[in-house]
């Protein structure tokens, strides 16, 4: 280790970044939630994890590197095996008549300079990286994955010695395609059965891609193995089935959830992957702007009152509610919540899981839950009249509620309350800030280049008022684009990030309201108070790079150019 944590400690001291009392706050928090110290930062939004790696590396008199903004040709990473990158947490990222660079997360540790230099009879310069970036490039050394399954049905084949019947070893089919997923940052895999063949699709940065084909009689040994996994039925073909389960990787034990629906060819099989090693997000990694990261930081140093996210399916409102729950998850508050379901484990957190058969819905589950002495209740979604009431109530009884919505913005969140039969005072006197949300797709780093656009072409889906806000009256627009290459899939994008509005109720959106206004005159007021929309933090990200403008419009359901 590079540094211990008494020593970062002492570095954080020394540039301010906390006092003593945040520092005991940090390290409660890391122990109990079984943490290291320096996720607890990360995830309380004390500082970045770049800045961190910035502020370790020039303690140590040791160059930093990003990995995630340069190109590592493959002759590069190549020197050194996957198996080596990821126990040393080492990736080789430049070469040249010169020497060998590489990045390591504990540039101490000689083992890796001196092999490399073994191997190669070069010279090699050590940089520091965080762990986080590492294992965000390990996915270079992915291989091609139709080669590699075609070869374990192939030897299977010519071991077993029959062709009409394939019986391929369908555990190890079922581990590498989990385990590719994870690697490639999936969300979801699809196995869908076709007349002549079985489809695997992953879903990265929330869009689906074809990456396996899989002979068709390989179908009901895969699903039977699903089902075994998820203590599941295996005798039951004709009904959509739904169950867990959790698969160990080196990185993490991962939790599955599955689901299984009859098709004409089969039983489809769709797992959602709730990754939580290097998933787990603050606020400001997801984000959000410094302005409105400090509108909802008011609202939960409040020891009541509502906060609410909304959007549509996929737009990130779990992962923004989690967030907060994690920053304010201390020793001396007792935390409840209820799902359907429990995506992700937190530790020092009541959690529970609702329950139809045993009629443990979210309405029951939280007058049962205000019985326990809570102090912040999580409700994971107020879908009727009856949940809502109940929350809006225990946010006025000194509780604080946080919760999700399916609108198409914050200000839709108000109206949609009140549609609930929630009285309209009771709305204004609750709610304290409602967070809209969309993910955008971000531009791959490895293959970004800047371009000019015309002004005409902008006023084509844009307003002439926002064009000049963010544009200027010049008659060509700066972007930036990816181009596309290997490492993001040729599709020029590579992960996601949040665009946001924060609505905060002020007097006089308590007022409007009070008043049974729409949401249009809502949010009218909102911006006048000094709320951006959602389309005003995606142009902002766009100008700076961050994403594309055809992405912010797609997501903001503007015709894209």
């Amino acid at each position: 280790m590079l540094v211990t944590d008494e020593e970062l400690q002492k570095l954080l001291l020394n540039v301010k970044v906390v006092d003593q009392k945040k520092i005991e706050e940090i390290r409660e928090y890391a122990k109990n939630s079984d943490i290291s110290f320096r996720d607890a930062l990360i995830e309380k939004d004390v500082i970045t994890d770049e800045n961190l790696g910035v502020l370790i590396a020039d303690a140590r008199k040791i160059p930093f590197v990003v990995l995630a903004k340069i190109a590592i040709p493959e002759e590069a990473f190549r020197i050194i095996p996957e198996r080596l990158a990821r126990k040393y947490k080492a990736i080789p990222f430049a070469r040249d008549p010169n020497g060998i660079k590489v990045a390591m997360v504990d540039p101490g540790n000689a083992l890796i300079p001196e092999m490399i230099a073994r191997k190669t009879g070069q010279k090699v310069y050590v940089y520091l990286a965080t762990e986080r970036d590492i294992y965000n490039k390990l996915f270079l050394y992915r291989r091609d994955l139709q080669k590699t399954f075609d070869s374990l049905v192939s030897e299977q084949v010519r071991s077993t010695g029959k062709t009409s019947s394939i019986e391929a070893p369908i555990a190890k089919i079922v581990q590498l395609i989990i385990q590719y997923a994870y690697q490639d940052r999936a969300s979801d895999i699809h196995i869908e059965p076709e007349e002549k063949d079985l489809l695997v699709r992953f879903r990265v940065d929330g869009i689906l891609h074809d990456v396996l084909y899989l002979p068709i009689k390989l179908q009901e040994q895969i699903a039977t193995r699903i089902k075994v996994l998820s203590s599941l039925r295996t005798d039951e073909h004709m009904s959509p089935q739904d169950g867990k389960m959790r698969i160990p990787l080196e990185e993490e034990n991962l939790d599955i959830r599955v689901s299984i629906l009859p098709v004409i060819y089969g039983e489809k099989i769709v797992l959602r992957l709730l990754a939580s090693h290097f998933r787990q997000f603050s606020l400001a990694d997801l984000g959000m702007s410094e302005n409105d990261l400090q509108k909802v930081t008011n609202a939960f140093k409040k020891s009541f009152g509502m906060i609410l996210s909304t959007g549509p399916t996929g737009s990130g409102k779990s992962t923004s509610i989690y967030s907060v729950l994690k920053i304010i998850n201390t020793r001396d508050k007792n935390i409840t919540t209820i799902e359907d379901p429990v995506e992700y484990r937190l530790k020092g957190i009541n959690q529970i899981q609702t329950n139809a058969k045993t009629n443990l819905t979210f309405a029951s589950g939280l007058r049962s839950i205000l019985r326990q002495d809570p102090n912040v209740i999580l409700v994971g979604e107020i879908r009727d009249s009856e949940t809502a009431g109940i929350a809006v109530n225990a946010a006025l009884t000194g509780h604080l509620v946080l919760s999700t919505l399916h609108t198409n913005d914050a200000s839709g969140a108000l109206p949609r309350l009140t549609d609930m039969n929630v009285e309209p005072f009771l709305v204004a006197s609750t709610v304290s800030v409602i967070i809209g949300q969309r993910l955008v797709r971000k531009i791959c780093e490895m293959c970004k280049v800047s371009q000019d656009i015309t002004v005409d072409q902008l006023m084509q889906n844009l307003p002439a008022e926002t064009i000049k806000k963010y544009f200027g009256t010049k008659k060509d627009a700066r972007i930036y684009i990816g181009k596309g290459c290997e490492v993001c899939h040729f599709t020029g994008y590579s992960g996601r990030i949040g665009i946001f509005e924060v609505l905060e109720v002020t007097n006089n959106i308590k007022k409007l309201i009070s008043e049974k206004n729409d949401s249009d005159v809502i949010v009218k007021q909102a911006i006048d108070d000094g709320m951006d929309t959602m389309l005003d933090d995606g142009l902002r990200k766009a100008i700076k790079g961050v994403t594309t403008i055809e992405e912010v419009l797609r997501v903001t359901k503007i015709e894209s150019l």
